[in-house]
């Protein structure tokens, strides 16, 4: 039998998504490194919407006048030193991979943000799948009850195709959480105070109001309705609104929804993370990793641009700080305490960095030519430092990475090979990650 290589991969990933079984499948499936998928892996990206400095957590320069007036702190890793305003992640120096190196000049939100969440640069035809589309692909199945992919409290506003499938299509289109009303598990808040947010998926509880009969009477006819109408108008949005829908009421039946729900954590637990919106969404990762998720997005930023602190930065990243500190630490330990960890890649990032000089409004402006990223868990060598930046902190004088090399960094570590295809709507293969592989990082 001969095979093209670009025939193997869409049969072999035909063959995974259940579209059909042959006798040479598990030789295949060898060779695209299914026993990955087997394990169950999955990867956290936690976003820092804004762009957060460097200078305030993984690189700190207090020994330069642009380093400002927050100081570094020296972590469990002989050598490896980081923001003083984030104590707890210090202590677990030897769980993260610290990657100063980053230089890709986009410093614009909706560019920066794009591109890092797409690993190519903004423009062009093309549809390309967010990071998290591609990966839950690659890593997740389609019988399952819970979304691939799911994003937590999303600024997607700003650049709605950064966060999307693509011209992979509905089915691989993240489930979004947002914050809404009420008190946050375990959170208290004043008297008369207005009810802090909390995480949910909305109209995830069918209308008690119905009887189930009726209700099931109902989705079997919205079903006909559906069928019918896409068959006679195989439209790209009648396609879609079907895909959504359906994927909508499976995960309704299900008792995996349970997920989302973390008032079902023990208080203790909940507090280990903290009230925050951040601390609740890697809570909220736990329990989907732990339910199966392949890909969990949570987004820092306090709803919006929170890390974009052009003014006034001090008191601004306090807070941010505190929150990822605590958040962040919390997840590493319950991961690691379940056995988790070790098939889980955790990735930090945001759209760029901050400028090393500090601007006359006691802030930092957008600076994508030197800055840093975090990676932790499965995959990862951890314990630290790759490459550096200048004393000043303006240039990176050795380790450059860019957003392609961490999208292809990122998927060897989950077991992925980065040139594997996908068909664009036109049938043109695409490759999920065109950069190099950082091997330094690598475990």
């Amino acid at each position: 039998m001969n095979l093209r290589r670009r025939d193997v991969l869409r049969l072999t990933t035909a063959s995974l998504l259940g579209a059909g079984v042959s006798p040479w499948f598990s030789r295949l499936a060898a060779v695209r490194g299914d026993e990955v998928a087997q394990k169950k892996r999955s990867c956290i990206l936690l976003w820092m919407a804004g762009g957060p400095s460097q200078f305030e957590t993984w690189d700190p320069k207090p020994e330069h006048a642009n380093g400002g007036d927050i100081g570094a702190i020296d972590t469990n890793v002989p050598g490896m030193r980081i923001s003083s305003l984030l104590p707890e992640l210090a202590k677990r120096g030897d769980k993260l991979a610290i990657a100063r190196g980053m230089n890709t000049r986009e410093g614009d939100h909706d560019r920066g943000t794009y591109l890092m969440h797409i690993g190519r640069v903004p423009g062009g035809p093309v549809r390309y799948p967010s990071l998290g589309a591609y990966l839950s692909k690659a890593l997740g199945s389609l019988d399952s009850d819970l979304p691939s992919f799911v994003t937590v409290t999303p600024a997607v506003g700003l650049s709605p195709a950064a966060f999307g499938p693509g011209f992979l299509g509905p089915r691989y289109a993240p489930l979004q959480v947002a914050a809404s009303g009420g008190p946050a598990p375990g959170g208290e808040g004043d008297q008369g105070a207005a009810p802090a947010p909390r995480l949910r998926v909305e109209d995830l509880l069918p209308d008690g109001s119905v009887p189930l009969d009726r209700r099931e009477k109902r989705l079997a006819l919205l079903d006909s309705m559906q069928q019918s109408f896409a068959q006679q108008y195989a439209q790209e949005a009648a396609l879609a609104q079907k895909t959504i829908v359906e994927k909508a009421v499976r995960l309704m039946r299900s008792s995996a929804s349970d997920a989302f729900d973390i008032s079902k954590e023990p208080e203790a637990a909940r507090e280990r993370y903290g009230s925050s919106l951040f601390g609740q969404g890697c809570l909220m990762a736990r329990r989907l990793v732990e339910t199966g998720v392949p890909f969990i997005e949570v987004s820092h930023g306090g709803g919006g641009l929170g890390w974009d602190t052009h003014a006034q930065h001090k008191p601004a990243l306090e807070p941010l700080c505190g929150d990822l500190d605590r958040g962040m630490s919390a997840l590493i330990d319950d991961l690691a305490e379940r056995g988790l960890l070790e098939t889980t890649t955790i990735v930090w990032m945001g759209e760029f960095g901050r400028t090393p000089r500090i601007n006359e409004m006691a802030g930092r402006d957008h600076f994508p030519d030197a800055w840093s990223v975090a990676f932790a868990g499965a995959g990862i060598k951890t314990g630290q430092v790759y490459g550096k930046t200048s004393d000043d902190g303006t240039t990176v004088v050795d380790g450059q990475m860019n957003a392609a090399d961490l999208h292809s960094t990122l998927c060897t570590a989950l077991g992925i090979d980065p040139d594997l295809e996908n068909d664009s709507e036109d049938g043109r293969p695409i490759k999920l990650a065109e950069g190099r592989v950082v091997t330094e990082l690598l475990a």
